[in-house]
């Protein structure tokens, strides 16, 4: 059994800085940090950590060392992907163990059996995510040296409308790609991603597509053409995913609330 913690859409800046003068991002992760520590007991180990892009809010490397000063008591290997508020240079220099030193920050690990695969949307400058056709070759590579085996793919951008308006327009580009390349793999496939700052699952060529919540914001789900533009204060947590013959992905939330309460019977 193989078991990898999600987190995304951290939105890190500077130590003291808030984003869009409100969200105290840094405190936010902070505590859910705590909250993963306080119930390892719970969930059992863990195998990595993956952060599923936008880990900055500006791109800057004071916002990556905050990030890895914050994430660092996890003390579990990570693994990060960029997403649209990130930049590719401060990234590479931060993370320079891990990631690619040039190209596309795409890469293929394996966690025991489970082939943890993660793939570059961001396009420097834009808000909207697209897969290079560099990125798109080395994704078909992995599934190829993956050869049936079970594989965890991220993305920041996903690969699906989520039918927000506002953020549907500074999605993914090329959708159609990503789906023509992931569909003919036979092994179990679950794809993950971020950037809309909620939980959503859909299904793309055949496999389950997962969207994480953030911790320290959410988009409300309103359909309407002219639903107002923004974000919402809102807490969330994030997704742990585990193999053990097949894929459970659960979602971790910022707290239990009071409990447990046995059950009563009359």
């Amino acid at each position: 059994m193989k078991t990898i913690l999600q987190i995304s859409d951290t939105h890190i800046v500077a130590p003291g800085g808030r984003v869009a003068g409100r969200l105290d991002t840094a405190d936010a992760l902070d505590r859910l940090v705590i909250r993963i520590g306080a119930i390892r007991h719970q969930v059992g180990g863990l195998d990595a950590v993956l952060v599923s892009g936008d880990l900055s809010d500006d791109g800057s490397a004071r916002s990556y060392d905050h990030f890895k000063k914050l994430i660092a008591p996890l003390g579990v290997p990570l693994h990060v992907i960029p997403g649209n508020h990130d930049a590719h240079a401060p990234m590479r220099a931060a993370f320079a163990d891990q990631i690619p030193g040039a190209g596309p920050i795409n890469w293929d690990h394996r966690i025991g059996e489970v082939c943890l695969i993660g793939l570059d949307t961001l396009v420097e400058g834009q808000k909207h995510g697209t897969l290079t056709r560099e990125t798109l070759a080395f994704l078909r590579a992995a599934l190829n040296r993956a050869d049936g085996l079970p594989v965890l793919l991220a993305l920041h951008h996903p690969p699906f409308p989520c039918g927000i308006r506002f953020m549907d327009d500074i999605g993914l580009t090329n959708k159609q790609d990503f789906a023509d390349a992931v569909r003919s793999y036979a092994g179990e496939l679950r794809i993950v991603c971020g950037h809309i700052h909620a939980m959503m699952i859909q299904t793309i060529a055949g496999h389950v597509a997962i969207s994480a919540p953030s911790p320290n914001s959410t988009f409300a789900y309103d359909r309407r053409p002219d639903a107002p533009v923004g974000f919402h204060t809102q807490e969330d947590g994030c997704l742990l995913h585990r193999w053990d013959g097949g894929f459970q992905s659960i979602r971790i939330g910022p707290d239990d609330g009071d409990g447990p309460f046995p059950f009563q019977t009359s």
